[in-house]
Order: structure tokens, then C-alpha cells, then sequence
């Protein structure tokens, strides 16, 4: 089966190509998949297994089966901020006396 596959872009520069197919057996999974990218780009086999697995809007893991003609993304992680606390809104943690006018 042909699996369309779309890269972040840091992946993409690293790879040369933002969007490729890749065609995989009928009962691959997202973990063949990687596997198979990895083979073809060996370099970026560390970036490619950190990165986040997208398909159709939701994030999957590897054990996701893949279906004929779905585009996977491969996004690279961020990183930084900090969590809030539950009971805090985004808002709340604003301290309006460092802001500018």
C-alpha cells in the first residue's frame, strides 16, 4: 500500500523533501513505517523516532495501524514553557505591573 508521508520542517531539511509516498506492506503499522524511514534516511534515525506521529489531526502511537492512502505527518517535538497548575487559567499567571503600554 502507498502511505503519503509529510515532514515537519526541520525534518524536511534534514531529508530534502517535505512530502514523499512510501509504499509499505498491507499490514504495516506506524512502527514499519518508521522503521522503513529510518532505513531510508539512517542520518536522521534519532529525529525520526522522536518525532510526533500525526494522522488525520490526532496524534498516534506506534502500534496505529496504517490503511492505503493516509498521509502520515512527522512533527518535530517542542519543547520550553511550563505547566500551569489545574486550578490556574493562562490569564491568572499574567502579572500586569511588567506589561508595557
Amino acid at each position: 500500500m502507498e502511505i503519503r508521508i509529510r515532514l515537519s520542517q526541520d525534518l524536511a531539511r534534514a531529508t530534502g523533501r517535505p512530502r514523499f509516498a512510501v509504499t509499505l506492506d498491507d499490514s504495516a503499522t506506524v512502527a514499519d513505517l518508521l522503521a522503513h524511514l529510518q532505513a531510508q534516511f539512517p542520518a536522521y534515525a534519532g529525529p525520526l523516532s522522536a518525532a510526533v506521529l500525526v494522522i488525520h489531526g490526532q496524534n498516534v502511537d506506534k502500534d496505529t495501524p496504517l490503511h492505503a492512502g493516509q498521509e502520515v505527518a512527522l512533527l518535530t517535538p517542542v519543547s520550553g514553557g511550563r505547566l500551569l497548575p489545574s486550578s490556574r487559567s493562562l490569564f491568572e499567571t499574567v502579572d500586569s505591573t511588567h506589561l508595557r503600554r
